[in-house]
């Protein structure tokens, strides 16, 4: 039993076996921002003006190369002009639709 502000391990490894990856994660955020930019008709170098990144950082992005910050998640879905739940949202159906990357990593 665990005591106040501390939680009980999991019962068994199968338990962890539906956590997605670090590298799955940032795919399917990437793939999620692909997808909102091009819903939205912008370019790469309009969403980095928008959101006042560099376009290198918004390709790596999109191809699920980087590990980036809560505060750059709520920049992208500024300049998309959604919430960043809904980018999050996305990003969760991104993940577990097809299971497939669109560069095919």
């Amino acid at each position: 039993m665990a005591k106040a502000g501390e939680t009980d391990p999991p019962a068994s490894s199968e338990s962890q076996t539906d956590l997605a990856t670090k590298e799955e994660v940032q795919i399917g955020f990437g793939d999620a921002v692909r997808s909102l930019r091009g819903d939205a008709e912008l370019t790469q170098e309009q969403l980095a003006a928008s959101s006042e990144m560099h376009v290198t950082y918004i390709s790596q992005i999109e191809r699920g190369l980087t590990n980036f910050s809560l505060f750059n998640l709520y920049r992208i879905a500024f300049a998309l002009e959604i919430s960043p739940a809904r980018l999050l949202e996305e990003a969760g159906r991104q993940q577990t639709g097809s299971g497939t990357h669109s560069t095919g990593r």
